[in-house]
């Protein structure tokens, strides 16, 4: 396992983070606890350190069994939590990105791990009710007093975490150093706005749904069963997609990898910095998802995998990478152009694959 830094923090970051979510059975499905703590040691052992929880994933209980696995070993992690998700439905302040939500679920949180400070705290989900300048200064007030280390922010549009960032900025503020976004080759529309933004703001992004669920691991061709999300319902519809695991089943047998390592792969193939976060309930699914590290896709099997995908940025910025565009914005000799902060050799990229060939 090789490690990034946590954007401009200095914070070193496993290339992989491991996705609590399945720590627990309470929900139905999910891991015991003698797996989960398997689970642990297995990511651990291959140089892992990244956690990743929420207070509500089952029901707190992910929370609580990590607190116990922790004993002993918490600071050798990067411990990761959210707010924002309701916790008492008899209470209309329990959701919400505001203040009073923040604290209470902070220090729920804080009793659940048994820690008395959460290395990365992410704010969940957008919240229009509230506003940003709160979220930033409470959060702030939490780093300051010592029981938050970062903080990061999940599921937000782009203009807004650049807004916030830009306003932390501005008033000496935590900024968001991570972002934690659905990011997967059957979803690819955070290309659009939010991995540029990432790019700009040097924000790592952590992937969740890595793998659709399973989608990606072909089981689905096959008939396979399994727990599907509203957002995984809507893909398997979607056309096209079946073509996209097949040609991620048919990279897997050329290289003797699996369909999971393949599309792990891809992700870490991608601009910038991004983290899959790995979800298992099983060690030997576990086993396979870190073997993704070992795992170079070749050029000609990703410009594969994304022609297959079909997607496009769409307006305006299928609009100003046309060669009449790039031609009047940049001037006829464009091409000549070389800048570190676009596609080097390539001229002016203000997405994440290279203007088109004329």
């Amino acid at each position: 396992m090789k490690y990034e830094i946590l954007g401009k923090t200095g914070l070193r970051v496993s290339e992989l983070a491991l996705g609590a979510l399945t720590f627990g059975e309470d929900w139905g499905w999910g891991a015991p606890k003698e797996t989960s703590a398997r689970l642990l040691d297995l990511y651990a052992e291959a140089g892992g350190n990244f956690i990743d929880t929420a207070n509500f994933y089952v029901d707190g209980g992910s929370e609580r069994m990590l607190g116990e696995l922790l004993k002993g070993r918490r600071e050798r992690f990067i411990l990761a939590t959210k707010y924002t998700v309701e916790s008492d439905p008899t209470d209309v302040n329990s959701a919400g990105n505001h203040k009073k939500s923040l604290v209470a679920s902070l220090e729920a949180s804080l009793r659940r791990l048994q820690t008395d400070h959460i290395d990365l705290f992410w704010v969940h989900a957008h919240d229009v009710l509230t506003p940003v300048s709160e979220i930033m200064r409470i959060l702030d007030d939490q780093v300051r007093a010592g029981k938050i280390g970062h903080v990061g922010v999940s599921n937000w549009p782009a203009w807004e975490v650049a807004q916030a960032n830009t306003l932390a900025e501005l008033r000496g503020w935590s900024p968001f150093v991570g972002l934690e976004i659905r990011y997967n080759v059957l979803t690819r529309d955070a290309e659009r706005e939010l991995l540029p933004m990432a790019r700009a703001f040097d924000i790592p992004v952590f992937a969740w749904g890595a793998l659709a669920e399973g989608r990606l691991t072909g089981k689905y061709l096959t008939g396979g069963a399994g727990r599907l999300s509203v957002i995984e319902a809507e893909e398997h519809t979607k056309a096209g997609s079946d073509d996209v695991v097949r040609e991620v089943v048919r990279i897997a047998e050329e290289g003797g990898w699996t369909p999971a390592q393949v599309s792990l792969a891809w992700l870490r193939s991608r601009p910038g910095v991004v983290i899959p976060i790995l979800g298992a309930t099983k060690e030997h699914q576990l086993v396979d998802n870190l073997g993704a590290v070992d795992v170079t896709l070749s050029a000609e099997q990703l410009a594969r995998l994304e022609a297959t995908s079909d997607f496009t940025l769409g307006y305006p910025h299928d609009m100003v990478r046309q060669e009449v565009t790039l031609s009047k914005v940049y001037g006829s000799r464009w091409r000549e152009i070389a800048d570190h902060r676009t596609t080097v050799g390539r001229g002016v990229n203000d997405g994440l694959v290279p203007p088109p060939a004329v």
